[in-house]
């Protein structure tokens, strides 16, 4: 029976991440992961996967749509869905081998198959063919075993026709038509995928906004550039049923939804239904009662300010525990943990983890929202810049979008930032550092940024929250 000091039960972002940082610092680690690769959903069928997606198909978009703008004439684009499928799988294969290299190099064990406490120290792990058993013993254990997509009441998944993320990322054909069930994060990039590549879109959203959790103005700004790149929107809507219809030697799926207000019932068909309402935790198998380990009323894993649990020896992360679902969240927690565990005095600032929709135009945003800056009764002050006065997008044909910056009325510490447009990404970075240090609006307004950039929207929408001083357009 082999012994660790440390225990990480899946080896998704956070969990390979914490094993790798506990190596470093001298520990004998084991990693388990029930399937057959490791980087678990964020790698295999999340974040790479459709970020290689949405890479390609905006490049096929600018092709079609954008080039002739720039003097460039293209007279057949074809677009070849299995080969663009093909190379999306290969950054997948690339990215994942690359994290199990990373276990070779920092000397952590590897153990394929469903990890389940047999008690608060030992972990049995089933291979998933032969169900055999290995039992192995810990000191301490990480719980990092991510989330699934939820589904609605009602509605059954087949996975060939009403699909999740999982199914969407790895299809063998484009849609031709295509209903999403969801206005987040997950259904605005794929639906941003498949009308790039031609297919008719429509979403439906429960909420009266898309990203609803995001500022109000990103909300709007994003609908109004979806809207206008031909996805049709049903906001405030509610499906009720979905169904596979026969046609003959095809199928096809009718969802019916109504509107929440009027009442009014509504279908429309289509090749295929993404459904993509979010995900909750996953737990399943892990025998976590023998552990002695809680659960919250929503299926998570209890934790303190410590990401420990209600035993002493057993941590939790990611997307298991309370907070958002997103990789860089359970990648700082998992450091955070393996710091902790060695007497380290690591720093965690939940209010300071960036959120990102990679759209294009793409949207981030770190801090507080205008609403809940009103919620809240905080006094602020609002410095709005548009790409539309940026010289380096103006050369781009890239001015959709703001940036806005949220700063203290009295003080003037940046209290938000939300941005939508080009690099968006990529930008928020700034935000979080300057807001990690207590900066004020002041503070980035007198910082030089590099002429023409996209990053200089920031400093102008400071400068305007500041003292008016920025172009305010």
């Amino acid at each position: 029976m082999k012994e660790f000091d440390l225990v990480v039960l899946g080896a998704g972002p956070g969990g390979y991440v914490a094993a790798i940082r506990a190596s470093q610092l001298g520990m004998k680690v084991a990693i388990v992961e029930k399937y057959k690769t490791l980087g678990g959903t964020c790698l295999n069928v999340g974040c790479i996967p459709s970020k290689a997606w949405l890479d390609s198909s905006e490049k096929f978009h600018e092709l079609n749509h954008s080039f002739n703008d720039h003097g460039i004439s293209v007279k057949s684009v074809e677009l070849d869905f299995k080969k663009m499928r093909d190379r999306v799988k290969k950054v997948v294969s690339d990215v994942c081998g690359g994290v199990s290299f990373l276990m070779k190099k920092n000397k952590i064990e590897v153990f394929y198959g469903l990890g389940a406490f047999e008690d608060p120290h030992t972990i049995s792990v089933t291979h998933p063919e032969t169900k055999e058993k290995e039992i192995i013993k810990t000191k301490k254990t990480i719980i990092a075993t991510g989330s699934k997509p939820a589904m609605l009441p009602g509605v059954t998944l087949d996975k060939k026709r009403i699909i999740t993320s999982t199914e969407a990322l790895y299809l063998d054909e484009c849609p031709k038509r295509c209903v999403v069930i969801g206005g987040g994060v997950i259904g605005l990039e794929l639906s941003s995928v498949f009308r790039r590549l031609g297919s008719e879109v429509s979403v439906i959203e429960y909420a009266d906004q898309i990203i609803s959790t995001m500022d109000g103005d990103l909300s709007k700004n994003l609908l109004k550039v979806l809207k206008k790149d031909g996805v049709s929107f049903y906001l405030g809507h509610s499906v009720s049923k979905v169904e596979v219809l026969k046609k003959g030697k095809t199928e096809e799926v009718q969802v019916t939804f109504k509107d929440k207000n009027t009442q009014e019932e509504k279908t429309i068909n289509a090749d295929y239904c993404l459904v993509a309402v979010g995900r909750k935790p996953y737990t399943e198998g892990l025998q976590l009662e023998k552990a002695l380990v809680k659960l919250d009323e929503r299926g998570r894993v209890e934790t303190d300010h410590h990401l420990q649990t209600s035993h002493p020896d057993i941590f939790a992360i990611g997307d298991v525990v309370k907070g958002a679902m997103l990789a860089h969240k359970a990648e700082e927690e998992g450091v955070f943990v393996a710091e902790y565990l060695n007497q380290q005095k690591p720093h965690l600032n939940y209010k300071l983890i960036p959120g990102v929709v990679y759209t294009w135009p793409e949207v981030s945003a770190v801090g507080l929202t205008e609403e809940e800056c009103k919620k809240e009764n905080i006094p602020y002050k609002v410095g709005s810049f548009p790409f539309k006065a940026s010289g380096r997008a103006r050369a781009s044909n890239e001015s959709d979008g703001l940036v806005k910056v949220l700063a203290h009325k009295e003080t003037d510490e940046i209290l938000g930032v939300h941005m939508i447009g080009p690099r968006a990404a990529d930008m928020i970075g700034e935000a979080v550092l300057a807001m990690e240090f207590k900066a004020s609006a002041e503070d980035v307004g007198m910082i030089c940024h590099a002429h023409p950039t996209y990053s200089e929207a920031f400093k102008e929408a400071c400068l305007v929250a500041t003292a008016n001083r920025g172009l305010n357009i």
